[in-house]
């Protein structure tokens, strides 16, 4: 079966296909070969089954939709992909689509004071950012803030969610240029109509210089780590129970009546000795198991309990980022001061060598995450302005979103279809209706 009325320009030389997919109705088109002409490139692809779909039901609206070729995504067209993998053209191609893993909507910006250097978008419920100017704030949506968190002197350089459980109160965990860690207590479902300040229920105290980097332990919420410009990995508990000595006693007037409020100060539990220099980013992924990166060039793999390191990966350049996903979450992705994201699968016995590294950036990277429920996706944001979304099965990224005006300093996923970032633009931006 051939196309009829094939708006690219014909050529002689043609391609057997058959299109399938693992999406269901209505985005299925029938299982039939078809030919189509070799040198279409994604777009035409995507534009042919889009006229598929619409043939068989005629009030079909467009959908953008990637191929895939031997579980490979196609980023050339078909005869060069064909030509490159070594795929005979002679015999039916099967060629799998799926939803383009792209943005349908971008949200208005939330604006602050001066530059977002930090976001986390793991609770549903709220995205968490922290600001050069000292605040963290509590956003429902976009533009909507609820609370804001007032205590830094300084400014915020990254921010943690401690514990997912219970509607009545989220803990979360902030680091700052000014030495300290703060921890306070938020409730989500509360919807005030203009924003709250809350103060920290605990100020940490024990690093040496600026605090740059906390992650909290994924499996109980327990403790949190950070990482500093003081060279160490700091560990924490987060309870609120601790001993009189640790009481610090701040009066605060609420309306007509004083109040007096508990502020606890306490020292870290332990520390991580080991980078030379600052600790840009820890993440906390098993219980025994924290991962940092640094400026010193290095990865490195810590168990918690020995309190050593027991993998160092030296990726050549000063890091500013770095996350744990993909494949069984063993994957390491980290970026820093090139405009190249790295990944390395510890697992290997030639683990100080990337597995796959990808170059579109133009500019040092800045921050990189994961996809929490997909191998194969992740993100990155760069001093470029531009962030860009990854599927390791190919080189090119899926899409370069361009929301921001100056550099991009923090990125995250929230509600597993949306990317959320900060920059220098001093600007939330929320990037939505992605089909991961």
């Amino acid at each position: 079966m051939e196309i009829d009325h094939w708006d690219e320009e014909d050529t002689s030389k043609r391609v057997q296909v058959r299109f399938v997919t693992k999406l269901k109705p209505p985005f299925k088109v029938p299982p039939t070969s078809l030919a189509i002409p070799a040198d279409v490139t994604r777009l035409g692809l995507s534009k042919l089954v889009n006229q598929l779909l619409q043939n068989v039901d005629a009030d079909w609206e467009h959908e953008p939709f990637d191929f895939m070729i031997d579980g490979e995504l196609v980023r050339m067209s078909l005869e060069q992909f064909l030509l490159a993998k070594g795929i005979s053209a002679e015999k039916v191609v099967d060629i799998e689509y799926i939803r383009a893993v792209t943005p349908r909507k971008e949200e208005e910006p939330s604006p602050h004071e001066d530059w977002v250097s930090a976001v986390n978008g793991s609770n549903p419920k709220f995205i968490l950012t922290g600001c050069y100017d000292g605040y963290g704030r509590v956003w429902k949506s976009a533009g909507s803030c609820s609370h804001v968190l007032t205590g830094h002197s300084e400014a915020i350089t990254s921010v943690a969610i401690i514990n997912q459980e219970g509607s009545d109160s989220t803990s979360v965990a902030s680091t700052s240029k000014d030495r300290t860690l703060r921890l306070w207590k938020i409730n989500p479902e509360v919807s005030p109509n203009s924003p709250t300040n809350v103060r920290a229920y605990k100020i940490l105290r024990g690093h040496r210089a600026a605090v740059q980097s906390v992650c909290a332990q994924q499996d109980t919420g327990d403790m949190i780590c950070s990482g500093s410009w003081d060279c160490t990995i700091n560990l924490w508990n987060t309870n609120e129970l601790s001993t009189m000595d640790d009481v610090v006693a701040i009066k605060k007037r609420k309306g007509n009546n004083q109040v007096e409020e508990s502020q606890m100060e306490e020292e870290a539990v332990s520390a991580l000795i080991g980078h030379t220099q600052c600790v840009s980013s820890v993440v906390w992924p098993q219980k025994e198991t924290i991962y940092s990166a640094s400026w010193d060039h290095s990865i490195k793999k810590w168990d918690v309990e020995m309190g050593k390191d027991t993998l160092s990966i030296f990726s050549g350049k000063a890091l500013n980022c770095l996350d744990i996903g993909g494949e069984s979450s063993a994957i390491i992705a980290a970026g820093g001061s090139d405009p190249t994201l790295r990944l390395w699968d510890p697992r290997k016995p030639a683990s100080s060598a990337p597995i796959l590294q990808f170059s579109s950036h133009t500019s040092w990277i800045s921050a990189c995450k994961w996809h929490d429920k997909s191998w194969f996706h992740l993100v990155s944001a760069s001093y470029d302005g531009k962030i860009m979304l990854w599927d390791i099965r190919t080189a090119w990224p899926l899409t370069v979103i361009t929301s921001h005006a100056d550099k991009v300093l923090c990125v995250d996923w929230w509600r597993d279809d949306s990317i959320v970032s900060g920059g220098a633009d001093s600007k939330l931006c929320i990037s939505a209706g992605i089909p991961v």
